[in-house]
């Protein structure tokens, strides 16, 4: 990988994980207390729109994820419980321009660890 693109993916890592979102293989950030709202874009193929929710039992996680890119992988959100029972859920969107929407309840905690990635489909 060329010195420059490592720097720009490096930098750009640091930026993102500060602002309390993982992108790539990397694992989730800190956990995001409800309410929250994340607009994550991976310059490698993925965006997704996603919302935080306090709900009476515990959080709900609801948004969107779409692969931007035609390159054979897919863009995933996967979330999380932060505390409380243990909990975690993924959606994947495959092909350029496909849009998969989530809304997930995740019991027993008022935080949940959200992230996007992009993965490989082989």
């Amino acid at each position: 990988m060329p010195a420059l693109r490592i720097t720009f993916a490096s930098a750009l890592s640091a930026a993102v994980l500060a602002s309390g979102l993982a992108l790539g293989t990397a694992d989730p950030a800190d956990a995001a207390t409800c309410p929250s709202e994340a607009h994550p874009i991976a310059p490698h193929g993925g965006e997704a729109h996603w919302k935080i929710a306090c709900t009476s039992k515990g959080v709900k996680v609801y948004g969107w994820v779409q692969d931007t890119a035609a390159d054979g992988r897919c863009a995933t959100v996967t979330a999380e419980s932060d505390g409380g029972p243990g909990w975690i859920d993924m959606v994947q969107a495959c092909g350029s321009g496909v849009r998969k929407n989530f809304d997930w309840s995740i019991p027993g905690t008022k935080a949940a660890k959200v992230w996007l990635r992009i993965i490989d489909t082989d």
